[in-house]
């Protein structure tokens, strides 16, 4: 809800403060500046202090720095480093919950938490658009802010009190009976898990990660990705309103469509997968097709969209969720090959990935508020560099990426 808030909210604080797209792309650029660095330290933290309180401290912060949102709207610097802090709160958060999720989740019931868990993000971008036109129309667009923030402080102090439970959670936990493969938690392996993994850290093969093509197609096919998606979900409400002309609520309205679309193309893309996968089909070239599709459907869509074929604003509104939804095939793509070459640098995999495919966020949702500004042409500024990105990255993908088990030497 915090990352979406201010895609909706955009909108009035450009007409109030008089910012163009080049201020306002600068402004929702800079929650990835805290996001992107913040990736490798989260689970360096997490590893550290344990997950429960770096999660604690990052939705804290993250909320805190919300409701500061409003007053530091009028001082350019201080709401650029206020959406900063809300990137560096969230940056560190996926570690740390799946930090948490290893420790006090058996590993027979983990999937399913994992699952659950971080299907929170679909659901949250949901609810932020729904509730954020009406709540500025009825309250000001520092309501948003107020209120989204206020949700992580009450978050906060629940935590707080759930905490108090885990002592009997890992007892639980430890005396359960383990399945073949699964190993006891708890409530005191932090100090142990941290020496383990601390000192496996030191051996990590970086050098031989980055000899390797299939590793440079997964960090490429990440930066490709993720400017596509980034640059439409800061500038999608935008577009809807001023290039279709429509309200803010219907503007929000349409941009929930995407991530609605993507659940449904999510359960079925991955099913298809791990099919094709059990009958036979070799990997590498199951990840090869549905990455495929993840690049090339939202090129296609945003090629039609760009092209002047008299379409009224719903017929575009179809496509470009059409194109966006079918973009979540890069979950049975892109986002399982990082385990399939190396289940034991998966994590580390994908946090090299993670970080350099958090910097379209940084370049690319700024770059098009400026060509927008420069050319006033939405094909331009937002469908053009991700259709460049689309194709040159379903090139790359096809040519180098692999899902063979590689042996990375932990000599380098």
């Amino acid at each position: 809800m915090d990352k979406v808030n201010l895609s909706i909210a955009i909108i009035p604080m450009s007409h109030q403060f008089g910012w163009n797209s080049s201020t306002a792309g600068l402004v929702q650029s800079s929650f990835f500046w805290g996001y992107a660095l913040s990736q490798l330290p989260g689970g360096w933290l997490a590893k550290l202090f344990g997950g429960r309180k770096v999660l604690e401290v990052g939705v804290l912060m993250w909320s805190l720095a919300t409701i500061c949102v409003p007053f530091a709207a009028g001082y350019m610097p201080a709401l650029v480093l206020s959406r900063i802090l809300v990137g560096i709160g969230e940056g560190v958060s996926p570690s740390a919950a799946t930090d948490l999720i290893a420790r006090s989740i058996p590993i027979e019931e983990r999937s399913r938490a994992v699952a659950f868990v971080f299907g929170g993000l679909s659901v949250g971008s949901v609810a932020g658009l729904i509730l954020a036109p009406s709540l500025i129309q009825t309250f000001g667009w520092e309501s948003v802010f107020y209120l989204f923030g206020f949700f992580g402080v009450i978050w906060c102090f629940g935590f707080q009190f759930i905490e108090g439970q885990s002592a009997f959670a890992a007892e639980y936990i430890t005396r359960r009976p383990q399945s073949i493969g699964s190993s006891p938690v708890t409530s005191n392996s932090s100090t142990k898990s941290w020496k383990d993994v601390g000192g496996s850290l030191k051996d990590v093969p970086w050098k031989s990660f980055f000899k390797s093509e299939a590793v440079w197609a997964m960090t490429y096919a990440h930066f490709c990705g993720s400017w596509g998606h980034y640059c439409c979900l800061s500038w999608f409400p935008t577009y809807f309103s001023e290039a279709l002309d429509l309200n803010l609520t219907e503007a929000a309205w349409v941009s929930v469509l995407p991530p609605l679309a993507s659940i449904l193309v999510t359960s079925v893309a991955s099913q298809v997968a791990d099919k094709l996968i059990s009958s036979g089909v070799e990997t590498t070239k199951v990840r090869k097709i549905c990455q495929t599709i993840a690049f090339l459907a939202p090129a296609l869509c945003m090629t039609l969209s760009s092209l002047d074929l008299g379409l009224p604003p719903w017929g575009l509104v179809v496509i470009l969720t059409s194109g966006l939804a079918l973009s979540s095939f890069a979950l049975s793509g892109l986002y399982c090959t990082h385990q399939d070459i190396s289940p034991e640098y998966a994590s580390i995999l994908l946090g090299i990935t993670n970080t350099v495919g958090a910097v379209p966020g940084i370049v690319g949702v700024a770059l098009t508020g400026y060509l927008l500004d420069s050319t006033h042409s939405w094909s331009m500024s937002l469908f053009a560099p991700s259709i460049f990105f689309y194709l040159t990255g379903t090139a790359v993908w096809l040519r180098y990426a692999s899902s063979k088990p590689q042996n990375f030497s932990k000599s380098d």
